[in-house]
């Protein structure tokens, strides 16, 4: 069971111990909001990147800026509880901004993951993951697995089932 730290300037002390035990980090961010298997598959491919996995989570008023209003479905405290059960996940953390650019420079991991949904180039932290010897890693599922869309469903009264 994962390990919530809701200031991910915290975590980054834990996560100096880890290096200087010669362990590598990857890190994957994201709303997740409504969690499908696109989630799952995306979390367990990224664990594979690293020795250990953080998973930064948008927080509520950040997930309202970049989704619109309505979002989240699912409060912060909820999704962390959850995403720090699942067996892959070694720690769970926040962030207020609407690009994880500052949790990135902080927690420096080795590996920042990213859905199949992401081509390398055009993940919005490259730059700063590059910029201190990070890479950025397309992880998961090649079918495109979308939240957005998920609730879309939902309030329409449609199916959740994935295409």
């Amino acid at each position: 069971m994962g390990i919530v730290v809701a200031d991910y300037r915290e975590l980054a002390e834990r996560l100096q111990t880890t290096r200087a035990k010669g362990r590598t980090i990857a890190l994957t961010n994201g709303c997740f909001d409504l969690l499908h298997v696109g989630h799952v598959r995306l979390l367990q491919a990224a664990a594979r990147e690293g020795d250990l996995l953080v998973v930064a989570l948008n927080s509520d008023a950040s997930i309202e800026a970049n989704k619109g209003p309505g979002r989240p479905v699912v409060p912060l405290a909820e999704r962390m509880e959850l995403l720090a059960a699942l067996r892959n996940v070694d720690f769970v953390t926040s962030f207020a901004e609407t690009t994880a650019d500052e949790l990135l420079r902080t927690l420096r991991p080795e590996v920042h993951c990213k859905g199949t949904d992401w081509r390398a180039e055009d993940v919005p932290e490259r730059a700063t993951v590059e910029a201190y010897g990070g890479r950025i890693a397309i992880c998961g599922d090649s079918k495109t697995h979308s939240s957005t869309e998920l609730a879309a469903r939902m309030q329409e009264g449609g199916s959740s089932a994935s295409a």
